[in-house]
């Protein structure tokens, strides 16, 4: 990946009701403040020099010093391998299995693991777990997770490469499963009928290490557009794009004020986009990279080697609330929203259009949205077992991928070596096994563990 820089800095978006993290954390700014660009510092480690907290008290008044502290907090942890901080977590030989602190951003990718909570998955499997906790934002997910406040959540695949071999971060991150297939999209402004349409334009993305940024460089070079992440630069040339990170509750308010032209980010965004924000699909990313991993659970390897037993409990709670989902999705939609649990802050209509609306291809094939109707993909699916091909797949696309910050690291990576040291499989294979194995996701037992990767615009 390239570097690049990224100076973009968003408002609150109404659409998620939601400013900082819930679940009980005080994320509020209060106290002596310190300097924003002092506070920065800190945050580079986790978010990259380009990311911008989007809370109006952020911008207006800084980090408090309680904040800062805990952040320069986190520095240390990264200067000194960040592995340190598991035995927190009930994974450095601590008395019986650990509770389950499960963290997540409001999107349908994190949907297993919020109904293996509400709907009892986890505990049928003698799981303990506490309410899980919301983050806006991928860069506050990502330092509560290497701080120990967190031990089970849901990052975007390319993240947990750099969160594993970045140079700065080297934390002991093991992927555990997919969290889903498919699932996200490019949503535009009515006015963009194809991809040359983005030529001189403004497109978010949620993180630079996220499969969103991965697939449109793709389709961006794809059709002879340059992709840019210096915003600071000058004029965006007619056949540029330029890029910036958004957190993905902002996005649909960034489109329908038109500080950017499109996105590209996880349901229910899209979904949104499309009922409230005035915006179209341009193209499922599904329909690029044919289902495609885009959120993964993850854990700490400490944990996952000291709690072999609690790990593959945690795996079978998953298995069993994506199977629940896949056959219930109108029901989970609701169960999710706020009509009911809450642990998604949308509505019902946004979540059920994004678990379900897909089925009625013909308005999406007249589009364009979908061109390749035979691969017989849905919106989002689910499917839990992480195929090393997709693993070492991703690698080589990363470095093709233009991002803000130092990504040399990834020169020095082979995809073969990262998918056997980064996934920790068998967790995830036993506890599919015991659910009846691929065919109960409907995959063939001859191409459930293995595959080969299909990407084709």
């Amino acid at each position: 990946m390239t570097p690049g820089r990224d100076a973009h800095d968003t408002g609150r978006d109404p659409a998620d009701g939601t400013d900082g993290r819930s679940g009980g954390h005080d994320h509020g700014a209060s106290g002596n403040s310190v300097a924003p660009d002092v506070a920065e510092t800190a945050r580079e480690l986790v978010g990259g020099a380009g990311w911008r907290d989007p809370s109006e008290a952020a911008r207006t008044r800084g980090l408090s010093r309680r904040e800062f502290m805990k952040e320069s907090g986190l520095a240390s942890l990264a200067a000194a391998g960040i592995g340190a901080t598991a035995g927190c977590l009930g994974g450095g030989g601590g008395s019986g299995p650990p509770t389950a602190e499960i963290g997540y951003i409001p999107i349908t990718d994190a949907s297993p693991l919020l109904a293996g909570y509400a709907n009892d998955h986890f505990a049928d499997h003698d799981v303990d777990v506490a309410e899980p906790t919301l983050f806006r934002g991928w860069a506050d997910l990502a330092e509560a997770f290497l701080a120990g406040e967190v031990n089970v959540a849901h990052f975007l695949m390319p993240m947990t490469v750099w969160m594993r071999y970045g140079d700065q971060l080297s934390g002991d991150v093991n992927v555990v499963a997919w969290d889903h297939t498919d699932g996200s999209a490019l949503t535009v402004r009515q006015e963009i009928d194809e991809w040359a349409d983005l030529g001189g334009t403004t497109v978010a993305v949620p993180f630079w290490y996220s499969i969103h940024n991965v697939i449109l460089q793709l389709g961006l070079r794809e059709k002879g557009l340059t992709p840019r992440t210096d915003s600071s630069a000058g004029a965006v040339a007619d056949d540029e794009v330029n890029l910036v990170v958004m957190p993905p509750p902002d996005m649909p308010a960034a489109l329908a004020n038109g500080s950017i032209t499109g996105y590209i980010v996880a349901e229910p965004f899209n979904a949104i986009g499309e009922l409230e924000a005035g915006g179209k699909i341009l193209r499922f990313t599904g329909d690029i990279w044919r289902r495609h991993a885009c959120c993964v659970v993850v854990m700490k390897e400490e944990l996952v080697e000291s709690q072999p037993e609690w790990t593959t409990d945690v795996m079978r709670g998953l298995v069993d609330a994506q199977q629940y989902i896949r056959e219930n999705r109108s029901e989970a939609a609701r169960l999710l929203s706020d009509a009911e649990s809450g642990l998604l802050p949308q509505g019902p209509e946004p979540i059920d259009r994004a678990l379900t609306h897909y089925a009625n291809h013909d308005p999406y094939l007249e589009s364009g949205a979908i061109q390749h109707e035979e691969w017989d993909v849905e919106r989002i699916g689910f499917y839990p077992y992480p195929y090393q091909s997709y693993t070492e797949e991703l690698v080589r696309r990363m470095r093709e991928t233009r991002v803000e910050g130092e990504d040399a690291f990834l020169e020095d990576l082979d995809p073969s070596t990262v998918a056997d040291d980064l996934v920790a499989y068998d967790p995830v294979r036993t506890a599919l096994k015991d659910a009846g194995g691929p065919p109960a996701f409907d995959v063939s037992e001859d191409n459930g563990y293995e595959r080969q990767e299909t990407i084709r615009f």
